[in-house]
């Protein structure tokens, strides 16, 4: 059974209405960002249709930047159109979730291998900030906000390797992965065995330690596709 069908509906956060003069460019990347977070958060759910007209007066942001929003996100595969139906939250399918994380596993590991021999020391003391926040996060139970950092760790560590075509690549990859956090880490002590995941990479980027890096890496990848699997 697709568990995310018995998740209660998030509340999205209210929008902040759009300054007067607001470039239109702007407009369009808000509307992206405030979709996107709530597709990843499951506010927008698998299936959910999105209607325009709604999602316009829900972000308070004009029609053109949401349509051209959610075009950008159709290429990023987070939804489709659906002929004579319209817009729809891209629903959960096993082969998609494995598909995904084969190409993280195919990609995350040299990346964290790049990051351990290239990241600055001020890149690695803010992979450190970030893991002392997901530390609270965990005592807190609090599950948005650990899959949000989780996404900052891995945003900075692949900026970290400077290779700015591996790091968007990796970037879309994690956002469509991020759409499983609230069923693959529902389960008690899942996330913190992520967070002694994350410290172990860590601990290899701070020993310059390629080789480690990347196998902790792979190991932290193999482990979100054993916990996810069982649920899609």
């Amino acid at each position: 059974m697709n568990q995310l069908a018995a998740l209660p509906r998030r509340a999205a956060a209210r929008p902040k209405p759009a300054a007067a003069g607001v470039a239109k460019g702007s407009l369009r990347d808000e509307a992206y960002e405030a979709i996107k977070h709530r597709i990843i958060t499951c506010a927008f759910r698998p299936g959910d249709y999105l209607n325009e007209a709604s999602v316009t007066a829900m972000l308070g942001i004009g029609r053109t930047p949401v349509h051209q929003a959610l075009d950008r996100l159709m290429l990023e595969g987070l939804v489709e159109v659906m002929p004579r139906k319209g817009v729809i939250v891209k629903p959960v399918s096993l082969d998609e979730v494995m598909q995904i994380i084969e190409a993280r596993l195919l990609n995350e590991p040299s990346a964290a291998r790049l990051a351990a021999e290239r990241a600055s020391a001020g890149e690695i003391e803010a992979l450190a900030r970030i893991l002392q926040s997901s530390r609270a996060a965990v005592e807190r139970r609090d599950v948005e906000q650990l899959m949000l950092l989780d996404r900052e760790f891995h945003h900075l560590l692949a900026q970290a390797g400077r290779n700015q075509v591996l790091a968007e690549l990796l970037g879309r990859l994690q956002d469509r992965s991020l759409r499983f956090w609230f069923i693959a880490l529902s389960s008690n002590g899942h996330h913190e065995e992520v967070q002694e995941e994350h410290e172990t990479i860590l601990a290899a980027l701070r020993a310059r330690d390629g080789q480690a890096a990347e196998n902790a890496m792979r190991a932290h990848v193999e482990s979100f596709r054993r916990n996810v699997a069982p649920h899609i």
